[in-house]
């Protein structure tokens, strides 16, 4: 193998043996955790949704998990999302992206995405819209759920990315009159460096409040490996997780 080229990507036929036992072991860890932490909360009947968040690792990977009962995954790349949900149509995944998404890309993001999570601009909606409204033409494929990622981050200088609280209501009520588009809730990830606790109970508010106005929107998607305890406390109905399922992320050279 030339030197500097990574065997995680450049050896799509690479041995996997002992993988799929190492994540069978990692995905029921993270399980247990989901549900002590749901007990805790009173909520044994409502589990959240388990999103295995799988960012530079190969559709090999995503195969194994798909084999151990995962079937929602999320991505936040659109190139490296529509690369693995082509080579993996054979199987019943949905995909949830869930990055930072210029508006040029909705026409590829639409094409494979079960779920958006960053809605964060009027402009975003305007185009996933259209650009859903094509798709649809085209393909016929069903409604796109979107969650409105919300800045829970004081600090312009650590900003995490999404809407404005105070923008929250407006941006719903322009993704809710979308054709094609459904308001499925809201979406945060806590600042870097603080606790979760007062993050999340903003967003559980924020929630509130917006599902008052949209009785339907009442999804939260929050919580990733460090701090899904909490977000499950306030109310999570989707987690995001990544590092505990799949370990460290394969070095990109």
């Amino acid at each position: 193998m030339p030197s500097g080229e990574s065997p995680e990507h450049d050896s799509p036929e690479q041995d996997f043996t002992g993988r799929e036992s190492q994540l069978r072991i990692r995905l029921a860890a993270v399980r247990t955790r989901v549900e002590s932490a749901a007990a805790a909360a009173g909520r044994h009947d409502d589990l959240p949704q388990l999103i295995v968040v799988t960012k530079f690792h190969p559709a090999a990977v995503v195969r194994l998990l798909a084999g151990l009962g995962i079937s929602d995954v999320g991505e936040n790349r659109d190139q490296e999302a529509a690369d693995k949900s082509s080579q993996l149509q054979d199987l019943e995944l949905r995909w949830h992206f869930i990055g930072q998404l210029q508006s040029k890309k909705a026409k590829s993001v639409v094409k494979y995405a079960h779920a958006l999570h960053s809605v964060d601009r009027p402009q975003l909606v305007t185009g996933v819209a259209r650009a859903l409204a094509a798709e649809q033409d085209r393909s016929g494929r069903g409604p796109l759920a979107c969650f409105i990622q919300v800045n829970l981050d004081d600090d312009a200088g650590s900003h995490r990315g999404g809407a404005a609280p105070a923008e929250v209501l407006k941006l719903a009520d322009q993704l809710a009159s979308a054709e094609g588009l459904i308001l499925a809730g809201v979406m945060a990830v806590a600042p870097l460096g603080a606790e979760p606790h007062a993050a999340f109970e903003k967003l559980a508010a924020i929630s509130s409040r917006l599902s008052a106005e949209h009785p339907g929107a009442t999804g939260i998607s929050a919580g990733m490996s460090q701090d899904l305890e909490t977000a499950i406390s306030f109310g999570a109905t989707h987690l995001r997780i990544g590092s505990d399922i799949l370990g460290s992320r394969p070095v990109v050279r």
